[in-house]
């Protein structure tokens, strides 16, 4: 059957798109390729949602943007310990229990991240 099979990328304009790569870079530790992107390799852990929120949600905030993305991290504790360095605010953190642990912050383009250690091992979030 054909099918989507997962997401394939996240595309989107900005002002200075030089200053957030290197913003990406410096912050979240991305590895740009020569072509100016990141590739991710498969997750070992997690996976991808796709989740279509209300017109109206909050959820977003105080980003003004109609998205947000969300990173999968390996080390939440050292990722926000070097982004507190750099200088960047945690917006807030949580857990949810069978999910993992997250954070958000904002990037320099007044884009919300959501930062996500999930459980141990892969899993179905659809069973969640």
């Amino acid at each position: 059957m054909a099918k989507v099979l997962g997401v394939g990328g996240v595309f989107f304009k900005t002002t200075d798109g030089d200053a957030l790569k290197a913003w990406y870079v410096r912050v979240l530790k991305f590895e740009l390729t020569d072509w100016g992107g990141v590739f991710f390799p498969p997750l070992p852990i997690g996976g991808t949602v796709w989740s279509p929120f209300a017109a109206t949600t909050d959820y977003f905030k105080p980003s003004d943007a109609p998205f947000m993305v969300n990173y999968v991290v390996d080390d939440l504790d050292g990722v926000l310990a070097h982004i507190r360095s750099e200088g960047v605010k945690v917006l807030d953190e949580q857990a949810m229990e069978g999910m993992g642990r997250f954070a958000w912050i904002m990037d320099p383009a007044g884009t919300k991240i959501e930062l996500w250690q999930p459980d141990d091992g892969p899993r179905d979030v659809a069973a969640a």
